[in-house]
């Protein structure tokens, strides 16, 4: 069975997915220690940074990752270096973040109140944590489009097992500040980009600059897509501390279950760093079987993988939170449920949305989000229990994006001769003297 899935799998996927699993165990262990550290109010801070720090940071971020793998994938297999996308991509995510960090500070004591029980500190976190994705993504859009998928796979492996040994020292320690749980997701990043810099140094400089145009033509509707994406996974968390701020137990027990129910995700962020970059090569060069075949094979792998989670988790889910992250008994398999399937089909969504990416159909993804948004914010108004009315709301949203998206790419894949891929308007081309134009 092992053998099987491996086979379906993009090249370079197992690379990513070493490092990826330990990327991955690192939040258990993170998010547990504290949990058994931190008292009840100071790991719900916890869950709120964790939560607006991967909703941000993915959300804004990982669009410049999958654009500079995308456009270096292309440039590759035209023999164009990689140097010129590099630079364009690290301004970009400066700029970013830049205007990430003047909001955030413009509205520090309102979040600090709000969402922090007035601790600034955690604001300052926060916005640290915002600068270390910004980095570590921008790195891995060049190690993924370069096809470096070792190099790729180490930062992540670095990153997680940064993660596991200092959060090991201060449960060690006794420490109960939230703050220090937190600066966990400043520190292990950056570490591990610092140690996996040679390759991205090797790949700088050189070329004709890219236009602007060429980067950023379709990124706005990428973020709005990768944002809105990050919403629908995460947002439950931060939808009970604003529906029922007086409930310290629910949001810390509802991340504790999503990060349980979500192990698929981490296999398929493994997957999605070799998928973007073959499905973007298969269309610019027209070759249809190889792109049909990898959306066949992800889909695959991502269901299987999906319904597998989706089984342990309502069976064993309520325990498993309990045991390993201390957090209240405030869900149960109903609620696992809910999640599992809301899981279930928000890979099938990401899946549909690579190939939307790799079409260059950036508008099409973007409108499948805002309609699952829609979706979900609806829902989540319905007068039920303040937990199973974002547990609907994550599954109802996540089904919408998915079968919208299915509709939108009925045509695109459809096998036969007469069904070309759409040319990428991001694909550079070769002028008289090598360089861009």
């Amino acid at each position: 069975m092992i053998r099987r899935l491996l086979s379906l799998v993009p090249p370079g996927t197992v690379a990513v997915g070493a490092g990826l699993a330990l990327l991955g165990l690192a939040s258990y262990v993170h998010l547990a220690v504290a949990g058994h550290s931190l008292t009840e109010a100071d790991y719900n801070s916890l869950s709120v940074l964790w939560t607006i720090v991967f909703t941000l940071g993915i959300g804004m971020f990982m669009p410049v990752e999958q654009e500079v793998a995308r456009i270096i994938a292309a440039r590759r297999s035209q023999g164009l270096p990689a140097g010129p996308v590099l630079a364009r991509g690290g301004l970009l995510a400066a700029a970013i973040l830049l205007g990430l960090v003047t909001l955030i500070l413009v509205a520090r004591q309102p979040i600090a109140d709000r969402l922090f029980g007035g601790d600034g500190t955690m604001v300052t976190v926060l916005i640290g944590a915002l600068a270390a994705l910004a980095v570590a993504h921008t790195t891995r859009g060049v190690l993924a489009g370069l096809q470096l998928f070792p190099w790729y796979g180490t930062q992540l492996a670095l990153d997680g097992g940064l993660r596991i040994a200092l959060v090991v020292l201060l449960g060690l320690a006794g420490v109960t500040s939230p703050v220090w749980f937190g600066a966990v997701l400043v520190i292990a990043p950056l570490l591990g980009v610092a140690l996996t810099t040679p390759p991205v140094l090797r790949a700088a400089g050189g070329g004709t600059a890219v236009a602007w145009t060429t980067l950023v033509r379709g990124l706005g509707l990428l973020v709005v897509s990768s944002l809105l994406a990050q919403v629908v996974v995460n947002i439950g968390v931060i939808n009970v501390k604003l529906l029922d701020p007086s409930d310290t137990a629910t949001a810390g027990a509802l991340l504790s279950a999503l990060v349980l129910v979500r192990i698929p995700l981490f296999v398929f962020a493994s997957l999605q760093a070799s998928l973007l970059p073959g499905l973007a090569t298969a269309a610019t060069t027209g070759d249809h079987a190889a792109f049909r075949s990898l959306l066949r094979r992800a889909l695959g792998v991502v269901t299987a993988l999906g319904v597998a989670g989706a089984v342990l988790a309502v069976l064993l889910g309520p325990w498993l939170v309990r045991t390993l992250f201390d957090a209240p008994d405030v869900l149960g398999h109903g609620d696992f449920a809910w999640l599992a399937v809301a899981t279930l089909a928000y890979l099938w969504a990401m899946v549909f949305g690579q190939v939307l990416l790799a079409l260059n159909r950036h508008r099409a993804q973007a409108v499948a989000w805002c309609v699952g948004v829609a979706v979900l914010v609806a829902v989540t108004l319905i007068p039920l229990p303040v937990a199973l009315r974002v547990e609907i709301g994550y599954a109802s949203g996540s089904v919408m994006v998915a079968a919208l998206m299915a509709f939108l790419l009925r045509n695109a894949v459809r096998p036969g001769p007469t069904t070309p891929l759409a040319p990428s308007r991001d694909t550079v081309a070769v002028g008289p003297t090598g360089g861009t134009r």
